[in-house]
């Protein structure tokens, strides 16, 4: 009677695999070492662009917010695009929403908190599911589905549905999936530290 083995780890993604016959029957690898480098280098190259969203709009470097409106000098974060929110169906809605304390402060925790989950490969799922929110959100502020504003002016948006926000979202979901923490990043120590709270993950 033969003994069942423990589920090995994969030497690229040091995560418990199954048994190579319900993964890939051919060889059973789950990710290469250089796919796993590249995941790891999409992982932190957005993880720094919410970071500097972040930094520029708390302290008005000049690129999208200027010193004037920074967050640290008192602008709001929130105020420039949900005050020109005009189409879609939650217009009214994110309009109120508009420089609202409230709102800043969830906007760039969550800013801050998903560029730095992502620098260090950290609680991928959470992120994940906070940056789909975020995305969802701006999706509806932007409202892709509409060509032209009340003004009449070009929408921007160039497709209908996959626009950024959308590939983001993507980006998010198979970050997460594909346990890209765990190269370049400390993915590995914090499941294990957080081996109990598996949503934590």
């Amino acid at each position: 009677m033969a003994l069942q083995h423990e589920p090995r780890l994969n030497e690229d993604m040091q995560v418990p695999t199954q048994r190579a016959a319900e993964t890939a029957p051919a060889h059973g690898a789950v990710m290469t070492t250089a796919a796993a480098k590249v995941m790891a280098f999409l992982r932190i190259a957005l993880g720094l662009e919410f970071l500097w969203a972040f930094l520029d709009k708390t302290f008005g470097f000049g690129y999208s917010t200027t010193s004037a409106q920074a967050w640290i000098n008192g602008g709001s974060p929130t105020k420039g695009f949900l005050s020109h929110v005009d189409v879609g169906p939650l217009a009214g809605t994110l309009r109120s929403w508009a420089g609202a304390p409230w709102a800043d402060w969830i906007f760039m925790i969550g800013m801050l908190g998903l560029g730095l989950a992502l620098i260090l490969g950290i609680g991928l799922r959470i992120a994940a599911g906070a940056g789909i929110l975020m995305m969802l959100f701006m999706w509806f502020g932007e409202w892709p589905l509409a060509r032209f504003t009340e003004a009449g002016q070009a929408s921007g948006s160039t497709n209908p549905i996959i626009d950024y926000h959308f590939l983001y979202a993507v980006v998010l979901i198979v970050l997460a999936a594909a346990y890209a923490g765990n190269t370049w990043g400390f993915g590995r120590r914090w499941a294990e530290l957080v081996q109990h709270n598996r949503w934590l993950l």
